[in-house]
């Protein structure tokens, strides 16, 4: 290990699929979110007064992004050449990724909050 940075961490495969998993979350969320809401107000006529489904599925979806923001930043600590990055290696391929990915968490992290305010604020289907 170099830098304190855990083994796991450098040994994972980083490819594009590690950069869709916080706003497909996020998208996962929203739909859930809606189909939540609909069925809700159409069965019930208003939010429950602590739904606990639905804040079982926010706090699962702010894990999951949670966790995949953790492992893209200890990622792109992963030493490497200085800049500028005039060669495409693997390690600067690792960082750019985990950089992005990194971005995407706290983008998807924001966007799952924002898309469960409604629930907080708003309690009835009006």
């Amino acid at each position: 290990m170099k830098r304190g940075l855990p083994g796991w961490a450098l040994r994972l495969r980083v490819t594009l699929w590690t950069l869709i998993v916080p706003p497909t979350t996020w998208a996962a969320h929203f739909l859930f979110a809606y189909l939540w809401a609909a069925i809700n107000c159409a069965k019930v006529g208003q939010f429950a007064t602590f739904p606990w489904l639905f804040v079982g599925g926010t706090v699962a979806a702010l894990l999951v992004i949670l966790a995949s923001g953790w492992i893209a930043w200890h990622q792109s600590r992963v030493p490497g050449d200085a800049p500028p990055h005039e060669e495409s290696t693997d390690v600067d391929r690792l960082r750019f990724l985990a950089k992005s990915t990194l971005l995407l968490s706290g983008l998807s992290f924001v966007a799952v909050i924002f898309t469960a305010l409604p629930v907080v604020f708003i309690g009835d289907c009006r």
